[in-house]
C-alpha cells in the first residue's frame, strides 16, 4: 500500500453483503484517506444520543421496530456531510439501499456541490457468505467480529457469542434480502460508470490492495 493517499477530495460508497468483509475494508479506506466512515446505523444512534430534532423523530420509529423514512435518513446524512471532518471526503456505508434512496442521495450530493468518485462493491458467492456468517463470533461489548474457534475478544477479553442473526436459519434470508435490494442500486450507479466490483475472496491484504486501487481510480468501473 502507498504510504500517502492522493491529494484532493474522495467521496466513496461502499457495498457488500453481510459477511463480505465490508467493515474491515471500510477501516482500511478510513485510515488510508483519513476521512470518516459514515455507517448509517451508527449515525442514527449518534443523532438519538445527541437529542437532535431528527434523532427525536427517529427514536420512537426504531423503538417500534420499524424502518426510518427516507426523508429522515437523507436529513441525517445532510447534517453529517456538512460537518467539517467530511470536507476532505467520506465513505458512506449502509445507504442507499433502494433506487429511490439513491436518487435522493444524488440530489443531496448536487445540493452540497459534491459527487461520488467511486462505488466499491465487495462481491462474495452466497455459499461462502453463508459459511462465513454461520461460524462468525462477536464480542458482546464492542461488536468486533472474530472467526470460528476464537475464545475471547482481543481488546476486552470478553467471551465471544454468536449473534442471533448469524445463526444458520437466519443467515440466508439476510443475504437474499440484501442482494435483492442492492443489485438495482448498483445498476443505478453502473449507469454512471462508478461501480468497481472487487472479488471479496482472498486474504485481507490482497482485497485491500484492490479496494485502494479502485478508490484511487486505477480499477476500471463496471
Amino acid at each position: 500500500m502507498a504510504a500517502q493517499p492522493p491529494e484532493g477530495l474522495v467521496n466513496l460508497l461502499l457495498y457488500g453483503a453481510p459477511g463480505s468483509g465490508k467493515g474491515t475494508q471500510a477501516n482500511v479506506l478510513r485510515a488510508y484517506f483519513r476521512i470518516p466512515h459514515i455507517a448509517t446505523g451508527d449515525m442514527l444512534r449518534a443523532e438519538i444520543a445527541a437529542g437532535t430534532e431528527l434523532g427525536l423523530q427517529a427514536q420512537p420509529i426504531l423503538a417500534a421496530g420499524k424502518y426510518v423514512s427516507d426523508e429522515i435518513m437523507i436529513g441525517m446524512i445532510r447534517n453529517r456531510l456538512r460537518q467539517p471532518d467530511c470536507d476532505p471526503g467520506f465513505i458512506i456505508d449502509g445507504f442507499p439501499r433502494t433506487v429511490p434512496q439513491a436518487a435522493a442521495l444524488d440530489d443531496l450530493m448536487r445540493e452540497l456541490g459534491r459527487a461520488f468518485d467511486r462505488v466499491i462493491y465487495l462481491k462474495v458467492p452466497v455459499e461462502e457468505l453463508l459459511q462465513r456468517l454461520s461460524g462468525r463470533l462477536v464480542c458482546p461489548r464492542c461488536q468486533r467480529t472474530y472467526p470460528p474457534g476464537t475464545a475471547a475478544c482481543a481488546i476486552h477479553g470478553t467471551p465471544l457469542v454468536q449473534r442471533e442473526d448469524d445463526k444458520p436459519e437466519a443467515v440466508r434470508p439476510r443475504i437474499e434480502i440484501y442482494l435483492e435490494k442492492t443489485v438495482p442500486v448498483l445498476d443505478h450507479y453502473r449507469g454512471e460508470g462508478l461501480v468497481s466490483e472487487i472479488d471479496g475472496r482472498g486474504t485481507i491484504e490482497e482485497i485491500s490492495r484492490q479496494v485502494l486501487a479502485a478508490a484511487n481510480g486505477k480499477v476500471k468501473a463496471q
